[in-house]
Parts: structure tokens; C-alpha cells; sequence
């Protein structure tokens, strides 16, 4: 991604959940109970981002605009349908996973800029 652009911060909107074993900050995670995020399995649906870790809390980016690991290729700006890839990461969502539209505004270097 460029560095002369940025998207850090605009629009961001952050929520504290329990935190699942295996939250790590940085990576998307989902809604799995009242109150909790866990990590996603490949194919999964993304609720946000973690943005930090501590004591069994985690700070999860809701809103906004976000920097998520990303290595699929093929995603590219404009708006996608994205899914998790299971490494915290995200992916385009294929045929019978579960995806949302997202708009992604940056891409490169393993990272994508996209708007939660």
C-alpha cells in the first residue's frame, strides 16, 4: 500500500468483548456468544478487528477503516465480498462460504485497507 495515503483511524469505532483462546490482535475475529469474539475458521463471516488483547478482553474495531491481513491476490479495490481465511486474515469469499461486501480501499504488502 501506498505510503503517502491513509486511511488510519477514519470512521473508527471500537468494542470491548470477552476474548476466546486464540484472539490475537490484528486479526479478524467473529461473534461467537453474548459478549465474545473468537478467532474464525476459514469461510466464516467477520464481525471486526482485534485491535489489542489483554486478561481475557479484547478491543475489537467494529467501524471504520481497518488494516487486515490479506493474502489473497486476487483481492483488489473496490467493493468485495470477503470472508475469513482462517489465519486471521481475509479472503474473497467463494462459492458457499459465508461473506459480507466490504469496500477495500488499499491492498498490497499482505494487508488490505477495508471499510468494516
Amino acid at each position: 500500500m501506498s505510503s503517502k495515503v491513509s486511511f488510519e483511524g477514519i470512521g473508527e469505532v471500537n468494542a470491548t468483548f470477552y476474548a476466546a483462546d486464540g484472539v490475537e490482535a490484528g486479526r479478524a475475529v467473529k461473534l461467537s456468544g453474548e459478549g465474545t469474539v473468537a478467532p474464525c475458521a476459514a469461510g466464516e463471516r467477520f464481525c471486526g478487528v482485534a485491535v489489542s488483547v489483554k486478561t481475557g478482553y479484547a478491543a475489537v474495531q467494529v467501524a471504520g477503516f481497518a488494516e487486515v491481513p490479506c493474502a489473497d491476490e486476487t483481492v483488489a479495490p473496490g467493493w468485495v465480498n470477503l470472508t475469513a481465511d482462517g489465519t486471521g486474515g481475509v479472503k474473497k469469499a467463494g462459492t458457499g462460504e459465508a461473506g459480507g461486501e466490504y469496500l477495500v480501499a488499499a491492498v498490497g504488502g499482505g494487508v488490505a485497507a477495508v471499510k468494516l
